[in-house]
């Protein structure tokens, strides 16, 4: 089979395509003939050893995949061949087959073609746990979310008008507003170019605050860190709650008493580890988000497709945060 492989640390350029074995299944696995798998921001940072897993190398990257079951593994009674799923595992998804856990497996509603499929669930999952089990966003709330044109942002947009919250975005380029706007966002600005100096903190402090209104925002979806999440922080209403998501920014430097004046909570959101320690709410929140997806209330938005032979321009745009929306490797 063809995969993409990291021999060594390092960025986009440092992967290659290689012929490998394809994987047997063992107990309790299913062997995958992958339809497609989600590029995110997680597998950027593994390949260069920047990530809490470190897998050994050489490795195939990619956690989240779409495909058909193609063989199963004794003791496997919940999956059959031909099964359409949804794949989870640390890694190993770019390669046109992946042995997997069939406990980390998921049927794809029917309605669902394998490209949504293989981002959905980490982007909409991330989302809808963030904002239901530990926001506990509410009917009426005022939303506001940062990086909001990049996959759980805008995963985050769409839930939080499906939750009835009014949504406010947060971005870096007319065009990303543009975008978050057409997905049903109520307001969206663009971050100050100066954000990076004190006044640029200043103002984009005071866009959130003049966006959110004269209460502020009960909930702050942050995916970003770095200055723009103090930034946000400072447009928080009385006893609100900032979900901290991600910091490709950079790590945030709160000051703490921001926390105490404004008697609001800042929310750790790690969602791998939600999955494995609360299985069964993981199962409901996707089963939800499935609901959620028959209705037309949310809908994954793919902005690009790769081939296995172009892996490396994935990465790159990922990187640079350049990218709207989602992004997809397809199998043919």
């Amino acid at each position: 089979m063809k995969a993409v492989i990291s021999n060594y640390a390092g960025g986009p350029d440092s992967l290659t395509v290689e012929e490998r074995p394809t994987p047997e299944p063992q107990a309790g696995e299913v062997l995958l003939s992958v339809r497609a798998c989600g590029v995110n921001y997680p597998d950027v940072l593994i390949i260069r050893d920047l990530y809490q897993i470190k897998p050994e190398r050489p490795f195939i990257p990619g956690t989240e995949v779409s495909g058909v079951v193609e063989k199963v593994g004794s003791g496997v009674l919940n999956l059959n061949v031909g099964d359409r799923v949804i794949g989870f595992s640390t890694h190993g998804g770019m390669a046109q087959q992946i042995a997997l856990s069939a406990d980390s497996c998921v049927l794809i509603p029917n309605e669902m073609p394998f490209d949504e499929a293989a981002v959905f669930t980490t982007t909409f999952g991330t989302s809808y746990h963030a904002l239901k089990n530990r926001a506990d966003l509410r009917l009426g709330e005022t939303l506001l979310v940062l990086g909001a044109a990049g996959g759980t942002g805008i995963a985050a947009v769409e839930i939080g008008k499906a939750l009835g919250a009014k949504v406010i975005g947060a971005v870096s380029t007319e065009k990303k507003a543009s975008f978050v706007l057409s997905c049903g966002a109520d307001e969206c600005f663009v971050y100050p170019a100066n954000l990076l100096s004190p006044d640029g903190k200043r103002d984009m402090a005071n866009q959130c605050k003049e966006a959110c209104g004269p209460r502020g925002a009960d909930v702050i979806y942050d995916p970003v860190g770095g200055d723009y999440s103090e930034a946000a922080l400072r447009a928080m209403s009385y006893g609100g709650r900032h979900l901290i998501v991600g910091f490709p920014g950079g790590v945030p430097r709160i000051p703490m008493n921001l926390p105490l004046l404004k008697s609001c909570q800042i929310v750790g959101v790690y969602y791998d580890s939600f999955t494995k320690r609360e299985p069964g709410l993981n199962r409901t929140n996707t089963n939800e988000l499935f609901d959620l997806y028959r209705s037309g209330a949310i809908s994954p938005k793919i902005s690009a497709r790769y081939d296995i032979n172009s892996v490396s321009e994935a990465f790159r745009s990922i990187e640079a945060r350049e990218a709207i929306g989602k992004i997809a490797v397809v199998f043919d």
